[in-house]
């Protein structure tokens, strides 16, 4: 296995260029395949890219948020107290990347921004502290748990068909959470990922110490802290920056209207995730000058998505005005029966996330295409959805994009932790295809 993982790693050093290079690519790629299978001319392929390129910004803000709202609370004192008494115990290699593939699955099923930093911060935090610990596969490892993020509480398809007035209610009304995520094929396949994947990451570490790379120490960047001031000689201003009476008093406020919404049957969605996660942070950072500084850190992790969304999104606008996403999907549901349906549909989903990372806007196109295979053929409505984000979050393993923060939070290039994701997306395209295999027969 090791061999294989070098052999992947050498491949990737070669060939693999960096994330923006290969948006860019996919870009002509998109153009190419609406131009040669949709016979759609080259001036309308670069028409439907430029009309495109910010039909995503309210979806990028929330993706946005949701990354930052989870650094913040991932860098409270409670928080980094936590992760760094855990990170404190570990002091072998294979324990290390067990626990940062616990804590970045774990933490992205509860909140997929979350996790996402979470993992990358606790990989971190354990190279520094675990002598002879590789350090890209321990934030490969942290990244893989990123796999269960659309299966887990913030998953954007099982979160929008539970969601009243979703955009395909009329043809199969409101799906609740307990027939997606809480079904138990899928808290089965969690708990299958949550057990084997921590052990499987941990039989790539490298054997030989001449192929181990660990963290260089003076590449760590160092938290910002609110700069501290006299409290005889600081203005009313610095004063009320700084009050724990400030921040505790509008973190309690935010924490209430959750408390209402849920209480007054209010569903879980982006928005909601993102106003607890936002004022949690605030209500545990207390100082508003120290929730700051925490962001200004937060900052670098998202300036790649900030920067790269935009060509997904004009990728997605090549996809949906060609109709090139509508002949993928119906390709796939063109050899589908009722039983096989979920399975084509989670590697449509898979192939298209690749063109275009975005779960929710992914639905948004192909959603109707596939419950419309799913009624017609009697297939399961919720095994159809879910496959379609399972295959989503499955070929975010290899799609350079989504990776973005945990390189930042890192220091790492791509090609270094690339070689790791390819084996682990095929160990988790192993249990995921059985899992939608299994689904199909038993829902349809």
């Amino acid at each position: 296995m090791n061999a294989l993982a070098n052999f992947f790693t050498r491949l990737v050093n070669r060939y693999m260029p960096d994330p923006l290079v290969i948006a860019i690519l996919l870009t002509m790629l998109t153009m190419l395949l609406a131009v040669l299978m949709q016979g759609t001319s080259p001036l309308n392929a670069v028409r439907y890219w430029g009309d495109g390129f910010w039909d995503l910004l309210a979806f990028s803000m929330q993706m946005t948020v949701i990354l930052l709202a989870g650094y913040i609370l991932a860098k409270t004192p409670l928080v980094d107290g936590v992760l760094n008494r855990v990170a404190a115990r570990v002091t072998t290699p294979f324990v290390a990347i067990v626990v940062a593939t616990l804590v970045g699955g774990i933490g992205s099923w509860l909140n997929w921004g979350f996790g996402l930093v979470i993992g990358g911060i606790v990989a971190q935090k354990l190279a520094l502290n675990v002598k002879g610990l590789h350090y890209p596969l321990v934030i490969a490892a942290a990244y893989s748990g990123f796999a269960l993020y659309g299966i887990g509480l913030s998953g954007s398809v099982p979160l929008l068909i539970a969601t009243e007035g979703h955009f395909l209610q009329d043809t199969i009304g409101l799906i609740p959470l307990s027939e997606t995520i809480f079904s138990p094929i899928l808290l089965i396949t969690s708990a299958l990922i949550l057990l084997t994947l921590p052990f499987f990451n941990a039989w790539l570490h490298p054997k030989q110490a001449n192929d181990i790379v660990e963290i260089d120490p003076t590449t760590v960047a160092k938290p910002s802290v609110a700069p501290l001031s006299n409290d005889k000689k600081a203005t009313i201003a610095e004063r009320l920056n700084r009050s724990k009476a400030v921040g505790i008093g509008i973190g309690a406020l935010g924490m209430l209207y959750i408390a209402l919404y849920a209480f007054d049957g209010g569903s879980l969605n982006l928005n909601t995730v993102n106003f607890a996660f936002l004022f949690l942070g605030i209500l545990l950072f207390a100082s508003p000058a120290n929730y700051l500084a925490a962001l200004a850190d937060g900052i670098r992790i998202v300036s790649g998505i900030i920067v790269q969304y935009p060509f997904y999104a004009g990728i997605m606008g090549i996809l949906v005005g060609s109709g090139l996403v509508v002949s993928f999907a119906n390709t796939f549901v063109d050899i589908s029966s009722a039983q096989t349906l979920p399975i084509w549909s989670f590697i449509s989903g898979a192939i298209i996330n690749l063109l275009a990372p975005s779960g929710g806007g992914q639905w948004a196109v192909q959603g109707p295409v596939m419950v419309q295979a799913a009624t017609e053929l009697g297939a399961s409505q919720a095994a159809t959805a879910l496959a379609v984000q399972i295959g989503d979050q499955w070929s975010n393993m290899v799609q350079p994009f989504w990776i973005l923060p945990v390189l930042a939070i890192s220091g790492l290039k791509l090609r270094d932790v690339m070689g790791y994701m390819v084996l682990i997306l095929i160990y988790l395209g192993v249990i995921y295809a059985s899992a939608m295999l299994i689904w199909g027969y038993l829902g349809a």
